[in-house]
């Protein structure tokens, strides 16, 4: 195994800086996109219902528009602006020393031997906040274990394989529930117009999967990918050196104090959302669909939540001394992100290149037509379904997108030989949750390889690769079996679910 993931980092770090690989990736798309225009296909584009058309974007109008549109492009990327203003709230409760000693008291209560586990648990149970667990969870995941005298990047990497791995597991509703039930009813409806499915058709499954996945992710991080990073020297000038193990009492008031408010803040936010006229709801009272106000405001209330017990911690304590100790705090947490915002610049352009061209839409289409000419039995073929979704996946990094493509072909195809639609979207989101940390391709995946440089200078995609692998491999393995148990023994998938769909 370690030569293994060794050739998979020396391989990988081979590539190109990320940055310069998304610019490769742009030319690749701009001329494939010249080829495959000139071609005709036969499938239908299900977004548009028209004939799927890849686009020339070597057309000297598209080419001027996208240079025109670069700035309007790379300030529209989304997980830029989540990212900066998670990291100036967090970075406020780092400076202040409120992060440090609350995981002075998490190291305290917390075995050694529990650790791992804990950072996965909490990054799996972190999809609740949608995409914040990128930005939150996987760099204290690191401070954590290097505070325990552990290899930094093991703790990075059990926090990403929790949060982007088991992205699909989770111990409340997210927003990704009813954001996939909505494409997979309508893709339902194009065989059976009356087909209605309840949101939460996949919550017992995902609640589940929560200790399946801390469990696998147990395994692989003390068992693989901890020895293997043993020979990985941590960069001794990035690296905290602070002790974790004590703290003086006022620190200790401070702390107290700023928690109380914290709790306050959770209460306050917990008390304005309780009501079905809550301005934090939707129309029709839902807290957890896509466009709610709660939903649609979890980064800033991230930076809140983080802001405010920090500013209060550092002023208790003298940290902060003045406002400009404040403001001096969030522009240091910016300086470490330099380096992603210029990924994010190349990453964007990249993107938008290659969705506008419409070959991820063609690669989708083409795999899905595959599996349903093999026409194989219900197991192997959601086992199929699974696979295809991960390989789509490494091109097509949005969920909701990918579904959107694949859902009308996937949900009708299985609905026809007697598959729920409600079990081909579990099926989906294994998939696509598996192989997310083994993607360059994902939006956040340059974040990644920023917080592992923080601990070894020449981290990269490699670094990465190689440590995600184990993780994603016994993901897919072991999750699907899990479904395909749940299946076997007829346990609920979640509410009005059901696993078989009447054939006519």
């Amino acid at each position: 195994m370690d030569r293994f993931l060794n050739g998979i980092e020396r391989t990988g770090n081979r590539l190109p800086d990320p940055g310069m690989l998304f610019v490769y990736c742009l030319g690749l798309v701009l001329v494939l996109s010249a080829l495959f225009s000139m071609v005709s296909f036969s499938y239908i584009n299900p977004r548009t219902g028209e004939a799927l058309q890849i686009a020339n974007l070597m057309d000297a109008e598209y080419l001027t528009g996208l240079f025109a549109s670069m700035v309007k492009t790379f300030t529209g990327f989304a997980p830029l602006g989540m990212v900066l203003a998670s990291v100036m709230g967090v970075g406020i409760a780092e400076s202040s020393g409120y992060i440090n000693i609350a995981l002075k008291k998490m190291i305290r209560i917390t075995p050694d031997k529990l650790l791992a586990p804990a950072v996965v648990f909490i990054g799996a149970v972190s999809s609740i906040a949608t995409d914040a667990g990128y930005v939150l969870v996987i760099p204290i995941g690191a401070i954590i274990f290097k505070a325990a005298g552990r290899h930094p990047l093991a703790g990075l990497a059990a926090a990403f394989a929790g949060v982007s791995g088991g992205f699909s597991a989770g111990l409340l509703p997210s927003a990704l529930d009813p954001l996939l039930q909505s494409f997979t009813q309508s893709s339902a409806q194009l065989l059976d117009p009356d087909y209605q499915m309840n949101p939460l058709a996949n919550f017992y499954f995902t609640f589940c999967s929560t200790f399946v996945v801390t469990l696998m992710g147990w395994f692989v991080t003390e068992r693989i990918v901890e020895p293997h990073l043993q020979s990985v020297e941590v960069s001794e000038t990035e690296a905290e050196t602070t002790s974790m193990g004590s703290y003086n009492a006022q620190e200790n008031r401070a702390f107290n104090i700023s928690s109380l408010v914290l709790l306050g803040m959770g209460a306050a936010l917990f008390a304005l959302c309780l009501p079905e006229a809550s301005p934090m709801r939707t129309a029709d009272g839902s807290l957890t669909a896509f466009t709610s106000p709660l939903m649609r405001s979890i980064v800033p209330l991230i930076f809140l939540f983080f802001l405010v017990p920090g500013v209060i911690y550092g002023r208790m304590t003298g940290t902060f001394k003045n406002h400009r100790d404040i403001m001096n705090g969030m522009s240091d947490s910016m300086k470490t992100m330099s380096s992603y915002i210029v990924l994010a610049f190349f990453c964007a352009q990249f993107l938008k290149a290659f969705g506008d061209s419409n070959l991820g839409t063609l690669l989708a289409l083409s795999g899905a037509d595959l599996l349903q000419a093999m026409n194989l039995p219900g197991q192997i073929t959601i086992i199929g379904i699974i696979l295809l979704t991960a390989v789509v996946n490494l091109f097509v990094g949005s969920a909701s997108a990918k579904w959107a493509i694949i859902g009308p072909i996937f949900v009708p195809m299985l609905m026809a030989v007697g598959i729920s639609p409600e079990l081909a979207q579990a099926a989906y989101r294994i998939g696509d949750s598996s192989s997310n940390i083994i993607t360059p391709m994902m939006a956040y995946y340059p974040v990644i390889i920023v917080f592992a440089q923080r601990y070894v200078k020449n981290a990269g995609i490699g670094t990465i690769a190689s440590m995600m692998m184990p993780y994603s491999i016994l993901f897919m393995v072991g999750w699907t079996a899990f479904l395909l148990l749940f299946w076997a023994l007829g346990l609920p998938l979640g509410i009005g679910a059901t696993y078989a769909y009447p054939v006519m």
